[in-house]
């Protein structure tokens, strides 16, 4: 039997899955599970596309938005920008 490698991003094609795929890694994962997971976002919409509406190139976009990087804040900020999110918080109650 052939099986093929799971990848996240060919199941984010819709932005309710994204908002929630991402919210769900804000609130179970840490700092790199976060830049790791707007990776796979930006390559469910396209890399291309995330480089030409953050100025920046698709190499380092994904240097970026790889395992192990440690991205500037304004980096992701462009790239959740591109990718049609924002940022919110919201009180944490106990």
């Amino acid at each position: 039997m052939n099986t093929t490698k799971f990848e996240i991003a060919d199941y984010l094609n819709d932005n309710e899955i994204i908002a929630e795929y991402l919210n769900s890694v804000f609130e179970e994962g840490n700092e790199e599970d976060v830049i790791v997971a707007i990776g796979h976002i930006a390559k469910a919409i396209g890399m291309k596309k995330i480089a030409e509406n953050t100025g920046m190139s698709r190499p380092s976009l994904y240097k970026a938005l790889s395992e192990g990087a440690k991205p500037q804040f304004s980096t992701i900020m462009k790239v959740l920008k591109a990718v049609g999110g924002r940022l919110r918080v919201t009180p944490v109650t106990a």
